[in-house]
């Protein structure tokens, strides 16, 4: 028999119990374990598996993956139980051969989610024993108990300010049925049961449908009076005459006032909760035959149709949350801790943060998002339309045309990704979109005609590829506003099962497959994007910083990327992107352009984006970047061979990216080689220089990995594909897939070790053998490591190979920002220096945070021109030759007082010499 399920106060039918046993055998293997087979194994783990109601086969494979993984396992100082329940999840996962819900093992074996899923992924000591599809299938399961312990914690909340205190019996009835009622809609109206936003919508749904069927004496004061009047709550005496109660009632509507208070308490938009109501709840309440139900839901229907749905899906049992049951370990978070503000006499740079639940967290970004573009409509303001007039060729038309063909394609994918009924939920999204891209098209035109002088843009303006990205990107910062694309899963979904409804997501790269647009031309307008809006919150900005990052790593050397030809053009005409000089890791991104730039840049030479019959103005905005100052190319004029801006920016970044994650994995496992850093890096950047088809369809860290299991190798430096991964695991953004589904040939992948045998090696072994003999490749240079433009400058730094240390921008007082005899000790070089403990003096001021302010009275009054628009960090300007950043001010002051200080000593040293001299 299964192993027991904690008391719900309802004792389960004789056909829940057949249907739960039906459902444990649908399995691919045999249904039945057979005993006799299994003499050898231990008593117990068969024991296990016939509670749990494995096959035979299933029990087979476990117990090899037990005995294989024994040695290795016998230091987590586990006992056996639990590693067997892991290891039969695991199992059962990869055979699809599912005869238990997690729930049931977590039960059988004593363990919380927490420390279930941790030890699944412990078995994989090999990098061998847990697939991409049990680690697919532990990302799901963990999302779908953080999004459902978030939404209890509320809904616990939101109960106590509902209702009073009532005999523990009724109250307990109703808040049970109310909650088992929204696990049973957000299973049945949702297909991604771990959508934060829409479920917690749903959840203010299902408690407006119970709160207004409650008895007055029930409820809390704000909540009697927020009942219409002519919603007549139901009492007991009506429940018992149920058949005549509904034959009465009319089908029950939304009760705006109480859902506008529920909405209103919980910082939630009550238009958007609306149109969940009337839409995923009341197709919810009809398929039940809830909709014409005047009192309140049967409590052991509820809790039948939800067992039935639990034992379907097979993971977690929520109805356990209202127990607080081990299995879930509910953390108790003290109201206080949740709710402080800081202290109201620190100063307002030294507050911590206010605390916040997800939900509100979530709240808060929809509201400061809704608010930003709320006075903004659906069409162009007269601003931007003002630019459309001005084009040679007007694209207003062409603009609209384009959205009236992608919103309805974008609604439905949403609904199909999110559940049959959130077509309009896909409309509102779409809408919202539209208004952001409005918004920061504008922004972008206004800073191009600051920078151009122009205000004709129709080449820009008539480029459907620039459109199409830009709508793309406004939509991405919606839904990632809404909790709907994050990288949980890095941005892989092959391990996923299509017929899976927990399979569907709204991560991204899904956007750029809705709306048909390559990830090369979504990578070219994001850094302007961000630019152009100065409302995005942090989260948004880390998150397309996160979307450039994936895209250069993976998704833009996907077969079928624009990306490839471009490379060809530019290998033939012998233009290829070098690595850059040596520079300063704090210097901003040194580039001038600005999406327009990327977008007019040509995808092969002299590629056109107008048709012939569509001649620019004179003046007009050209394909050339503004700094090469060149007329744009008539039809009739000899093709120039022109870079392309957007293949140059691309590389400059990839190899930006590619150093940083090669100098984080060289710490943790090189510190005593460093010479063999600049090896590697040589290396792997002749590979994305030269071998830039080794990138089709595979990751930029695979290559990476390659290049320092081939140098080790070479260099004699015993360091092993399995100690790299193990070390690669920790890194930041990393995914299994990475190194377990690797491309090797057409349809066929493999683990990262098969890939560099049989492609890398193989493609690079001579190249791999020159850095053994005695004249080796030149190394490369170090690329320039600037500070993200994406980064604020009060976000502290996590340091390389630490998992919890960060570093934050040093403060200084405004009160030091001016330098005075009296605040300021001045030496004069060449004299003599006077007494010893002047030294300490100069080692307190060398150590004083004041040395990183500049001086405010340098350029204070004198008007900047800015001659071209840039995205650099402060909207520094370089076309006066000017710095952008300070700490190369600093560093060379630093230095100065050092060698001051030399100096110094050397003289003082001199002046006792000849005293003791003198004094004999």
């Amino acid at each position: 028999m299964p192993p027991k399920r904690r008391s719900t106060g309802t004792t389960p039918s004789k056909e829940t119990k057949n249907r739960a046993e039906s459902s444990s055998s649908d399995i691919k293997t045999s249904p039945e374990l057979t005993a006799k087979k299994h003499r050898d194994k231990d008593a117990d783990f068969v024991a296990l598996c016939k509670s749990l109601h494995v096959s035979d086969v299933v029990c087979e494979r476990t117990w090899k993956m037990y005995k294989s993984l024994q040695q290795s396992l016998d230091e987590l100082a586990v006992e056996p139980k639990k590693l067997w329940g892991a290891a039969l999840f695991a199992v059962v996962t990869d055979v699809d051969a599912a005869s238990f819900t997690l729930t049931q093992v977590q039960k059988a074996v004593g363990m919380n989610v927490n420390q279930f899923v941790a030890l699944v992924r412990k078995l994989d000591i090999n990098l061998d024993t847990i697939s991409t599809k049990v680690n697919s299938a532990l990302a799901r399961l963990e999302n779908k108990y953080e999004v459902t312990l978030a939404l209890y914690q509320r809904f616990d909340k939101t109960c106590k300010r509902i209702f009073a205190v009532a005999p523990e019996a009724k109250e307990n009835e109703i808040i049970r049925t109310c909650w088992t009622m929204f696990l049973l809609a957000k299973g049945k109206a949702l297909q991604m049961e771990d959508d934060l936003v829409i479920s917690f919508q749903l959840l203010l749904c299902t408690l407006e449908f119970f709160t207004k069927r409650c008895s007055p004496d029930l409820l809390q004061p704000l909540y009697q009076s927020a009942i219409s009047k002519f919603q007549s709550p139901v009492t007991r005496t009506s429940r018992r005459n149920q058949n005549s109660a509904k034959a009465r009632a009319a089908e029950p509507e939304v009760d705006l006032l109480l859902l506008e208070t529920l909405c209103k308490e919980n910082e939630c938009n009550v238009d958007e909760v609306k149109n969940v109501y009337q839409t995923s709840f009341s197709a919810f309440l009809v398929s039940l035959d809830l909709h014409k139900l005047s009192g309140l839901p049967q409590a052991n229907s509820m809790n039948q149709q939800y067992e039935e749905h639990y034992l379907k899906c097979r993971d977690i049992d929520a109805r356990l949350f209202l127990d607080s049951d081990e299995t879930l370990l509910a953390p108790q978070v003290e109201p206080v801790q949740v709710e402080r503000t800081p202290k109201k006499n620190m100063l307002e740079e030294d507050a911590m943060p206010v605390p916040q639940t997800p939900i509100r967290a979530a709240m808060t970004s929809i509201q400061q998002l809704r608010g930003d573009l709320t006075s903004r409509g659906d069409q162009p303001s007269p601003n931007l339309a003002r630019y459309f007039k001005n084009c040679t060729v007007d694209p207003a038309q062409d603009i609209l045309r384009l959205l009236e063909t992608l919103g309805p394609k974008f609604s439905q994918r949403f609904a199909e990704a999110v559940g049959p009924r959130c077509i309009s939920l896909g409309r509102q999204r779409f809408n919202l979109g539209v208004k952001l891209y409005y918004k920061v098209m504008e922004a972008m035109l206004k800073s191009e005609e600051k920078r151009l002088s122009e205000q004709n843009f129709s080449k820009l303006l008539n480029n459907s590829k620039f459109h199409t990205s830009l709508l793309a990107c406004a939509l991405e910062v919606v839904m990632a506003t809404y909790g709907e694309s994050s990288f949980k899963t890095g941005g892989y979904n092959h391990g996923r099962n299509a017929d899976d409804p927990g399979a569907a997501n709204l991560c991204f790269p899904w956007i750029l497959d809705v709306l048909d647009l390559s990830a090369f031309d979504f990578y070219k307008v994001i850094e302007s994007f961000i630019k152009a809006d100065a409302t995005l919150i942090k989260d948004i900005v880390k998150h397309l910083e996160a979307c450039e990052n994936l895209i250069m790593e993976r998704i833009a050397w996907k077969t079928g990327s624009p990306l490839f030809e471009l490379l060809k053009h530019e290998h033939e005409l012998g233009s290829v992107e070098q690595a850059e000089a040596p520079a300063s890791f704090n210097q901003p991104l040194q580039h001038n352009h600005t999406a327009a730039d990327l977008y007019l840049s040509p995808v092969r030479p002299c590629l056109r984006t107008l048709p012939p019959d569509s001649p620019a103005k004179p003046g007009s905005q050209g394909a050339a970047p503004p700094s090469s100052q060149s007329a744009p190319q008539t039809a009739n004029q000899n093709p120039r061979q022109i870079k392309s801006n957007s293949l140059s920016l691309f590389y400059k970044k990839l190899y930006r990216l590619a150093y940083t994650r090669l100098k984080m994995l060289c710490s943790y496992l090189l510190s005593t080689h460093p010479e063999l850093e600049l090896i590697i890096w040589t290396l792997f950047q002749h590979t994305l220089q030269h071998n830039y088809e080794l990138m089709r369809d595979r990751h930029l860290d695979q290559l990476m990995m390659s290049a320092m299991y081939a140098i080790c190798k070479v260099k004699s430096v015993d360091l092993r594909f399995k100690t790299i991964v193990s070390s690669y695991k920790d890194m930041p953004n990393t995914c299994q897939e990475t190194f377990k589904h690797v491309l090797i040939s057409e349809g066929h992948y493999d683990s990262i070790i098969v890939f560099y045998n049989q492609v890398f090696m193989q493609k690079l072994k001579t190249n791999i053998l020159q850095y053994a003999s005695t004249r080796p490749p030149t190394l490369s240079p170090i690329p320039q490591i600037p500070r993200s433009p994406y980064k604020f400058p009060s976000s502290p730094l996590r340091v390389p190979g630490s998992n919890n240390v960060y570093i934050s921008p040093m403060k200084s007082s405004r009160s030091s920002c001016i330098m005075t005899p009296r605040s300021r000790m001045l030496v004069s070089i060449g004299e003599s220096f006077g007494t010893p403990n002047r030294f300490q003096q100069i080692n307190q001021m060398v150590n004083s945070g004041d040395r990183s302010l500049k001086r405010s009275s340098d350029h204070i009054g004198i008007p900047k021109h800015l001659k071209r628009l840039r995205f650099d960090v402060d909207g520094q300007d370089e076309s006066d030759g000017s710095k952008s950043d300070g700490d190369s001010r600093l560093i060379q002051r630093l230095n100065d007082l050092t060698s001051a200080r030399s100096r110094m000593q050397e003289q003082k040293m001199k002046e006792d010499v000849e005293s003791r001299k003198e004094q004999h």
